[in-house]
């Protein structure tokens, strides 16, 4: 590799020389020994605000289905597709829109992303009956599921390696953010209603709720306007050198040149017919890191969304049963679930301390357990033991979002490198969400059939199969990271 001492500011003392052949090494290296900058905080910040929009419309709904339901007239059957609507558009936008992002870029999908966000969220507070609002958080759920992979590639390639599990976790981590603000924004707009207009309640109140979120994705989006910048992995993946170069200086804050040794004729790129694939996703070279990204997300998903989506159901029926009203009920059951939901929010932080010095494979696992010992606890729990209700709760939020809600986000960008970083995420988040769709579907009925302590338990053993299954693939990412993020 040589340099263009044309395009190097001989004046700056910043400015850097990578001269050996493997560019994206080199760039790593720079990036790896740099500070956070401007650019670095400003990807995050836009990347974290999406995430929180993700968190804030999963668990609305479950504050809004009571009153959707009632102002519909919807049957079980509906209320179960409404639910999940989101969650298949996540499954959908998460496979699909993974490798369409390696191939567009990531920059450019942002964008996208969320100006599909927007839309879809505003038609949602809209909708005239069921089918409309099927659709349209359809589409909703198309845009959060694109989100994974574009985020998660987004931040991986532009944040140096001491940093990384943070800085990944730590952007996460405001999906729970997003989710406290959910169950606020329900509880206060049903208290404004039930204060002033309890009448309309039933009507409009859970299209309020939605709409917040309307006006939450434009203000992320409207900042994203301001700020783009594409991945320098992404455009050296490409061989797009000159491209790649503008963009690491401007991510760096220094004067970067990226450049191969052998010349090339103007305008043309580099021979990419060895990179990666989809398919190489599904190789023996790459199968290991496929599956682990992938099963126990799967496996987690089936009881955080299961359990997630109906939090407020849940505390509703075993703790606050007894309220006279529906209103009064909606009231309860969302300023209990907000009060277990600050605990998603604290378990995330703990894993933004422990994740560079446990290491990711020892939190995934003690978190699944953590989980498998609270949904014990919630199984134990009846309407006069609230205490318990919300000690196993606690728990299980805490433990979750400490452990494989943080982890599986972070491997899942990890553990592939920069060709098919966002396909493998991409396909890694479409498997957790149909797991989280056989949760939040399945788990009524089997509700139905086993009641809910067995319900509980048999979440429990789902959560020790996933710990299980970490432990036996954690060689999987012995290529990737250094023994102490392992």
């Amino acid at each position: 590799m040589s340099l263009d001492p044309a395009a190097v500011k001989t004046d700056s003392p910043a400015s850097a020389h990578l001269e050996t052949d493997d560019l994206e090494a080199q760039f790593q290296a720079e990036l790896d020994s740099a500070p956070l900058t401007r650019p670095m905080w400003m990807l995050w910040i836009l990347s974290a605000g999406l995430i929180a929009l993700d968190g804030f419309d999963f668990f609305v709904i479950g504050v809004a289905m009571p009153l959707i339901q009632r102002d519909f007239g919807l049957n079980t059957g509906w209320v179960g597709a409404i639910a999940t609507a989101a969650l298949v558009g996540a499954l959908i936008g998460s496979l699909t829109l993974g490798p369409v992002t390696d191939k567009v870029g990531r920059q450019r999908m942002l964008v996208v992303d969320i100006g599909l966000f927007i839309v879809a969220s505003a038609a949602t507070a809209l909708a005239w009956n069921a089918w409309s609002l099927l659709i349209f958080r359809f589409l909703v759920g198309v845009g959060i599921g694109a989100d994974y992979p574009i985020s998660v590639a987004y931040i991986t390639e532009n944040m140096p390696a001491r940093l990384r599990g943070r800085m990944v976790i730590g952007a996460f981590s405001f999906q729970s953010v997003g989710a406290l603000l959910g169950a606020l924004v329900g509880w206060a707009i049903i208290w404004a209603f039930q204060q002033t207009a309890p009448d309309l309640a039933v009507g409009y109140a859970w299209r309020w709720m939605l709409g917040v979120g309307i006006a939450l994705s434009i203000l992320v989006g409207g900042l994203r306007l301001l700020f783009l910048l594409e991945s320098p992995s992404y455009y050296l993946a490409k061989g797009e050198y000159a491209a790649a170069s503008e963009a690491a200086s401007q991510l760096l804050e220094k004067s970067i040149v990226l450049k191969p040794d052998a010349p090339q004729e103007a305008g043309e790129q580099a021979d990419t017919s060895k990179t990666l694939g989809y398919g190489d996703l599904f190789s023996p070279a790459y199968s290991r890191q496929t599956a682990l990204a992938a099963i126990p997300w799967f496996l987690q998903d089936i009881a955080t969304y299961g359990i997630g989506i109906f939090t407020p159901t849940i505390i509703a029926t075993l703790a606050f049963s007894q309220e006279s009203s529906l209103l009064m009920q909606e009231m309860a059951s969302a300023r209990g679930a907000a009060m277990v939901n600050v605990f998603l929010v604290i378990g995330f932080l703990i894993a933004v301390l422990l994740v560079d010095r446990v290491g990711r494979i020892p939190l995934q696992i003690g978190g699944f357990m953590g989980m498998a010992a609270g949904l014990c606890l919630l199984s134990f729990a009846g309407s006069t033991q609230i205490g318990l209700l919300f000690t196993g709760f606690i728990v299980f939020n805490l433990m979750m979002n400490l452990g494989p809600n943080s982890t599986t986000f972070l491997l899942s960008g990890e553990v592939f490198p920069p060709a098919i970083r966002a396909s493998g995420a991409g396909l890694a988040g479409a498997v957790a969400k149909s797991g989280a769709v056989l949760g939040a579907l399945g788990l009524p009925v089997l509700q139905e059939s086993i009641g809910l302590a067995g319900l509980l338990r048999s979440l429990a053993l789902i959560c020790i199969l996933a710990a299980i299954i970490t432990y036996s693939l954690r060689t999987a990412l012995s290529y990737s990271l250094s023994p102490s993020h392992k």
